[in-house]
């Protein structure tokens, strides 16, 4: 509804803003409410078997979680604007690492699901050192800042998805790609 109606009745600026705002905000609502059907799951079950100690500290547990989530989710909402034009760099540059983190993941879970777990955990320690070490490199040798964190990541998601495909590519298995 705020779209149509920021659409309709202002310009293309007002609708561009909140139209690229509905990702974000509903990755947290989502998040959220996901939370919310874990404390449905434990107050069913708890309700059900009659365990009333356990359905009152769901409850209470459930609730107080909301509460505090809620209230900080407030102070990320009211970050101040040049917080979000380099949040908003951030992400530009963050999401190009987002084929490579797909494939990753995707290829991780092949190799999960073949009894491979280590490989995959190792590519994730390799690929964190190596986040870690640019990060400093690029922030503290270049100051880059935010780009440089976001270039850092990058560059990690590729040599973790290389590492990935590469087993993938190298196997004698059926899940050779």
């Amino acid at each position: 509804v705020d779209i149509i109606v920021v659409g309709r009745f202002t310009g293309s600026q007002a609708l561009a803003a909140v139209g690229s705002t509905t990702a974000l905000i509903n990755m947290f609502v989502n998040l959220f409410i996901g939370v919310s059907l874990g404390a449905n799951v434990l107050s069913a079950r708890f309700y059900a078997a009659g365990k009333e100690r356990e359905m009152s500290e769901t409850v209470h547990t459930a609730m107080t979680f909301a509460l505090i989530s809620g209230i900080v989710m407030v102070f990320v909402g009211l970050f101040p604007a040049d917080v979000i034009d380099q949040a908003a760099l951030y992400m530009k540059i963050y999401f190009c690492s987002m084929p490579f983190f797909m494939l990753y993941n995707y290829g991780a879970a092949v190799l999960r699901a073949v009894g491979d777990t280590k490989r995959p955990l190792l590519f994730l320690i390799i690929s964190g050192a190596i986040n870690a070490v640019l990060n400093l490199f690029l922030v503290i040798a270049f100051s880059m800042g935010v780009a440089g964190v976001a270039i850092a990541t990058v560059i990690s998601q590729v040599i973790s998805c290389v590492l990935v495909l590469w087993c993938l590519f190298t196997t004698d298995s059926c899940y050779r790609l």
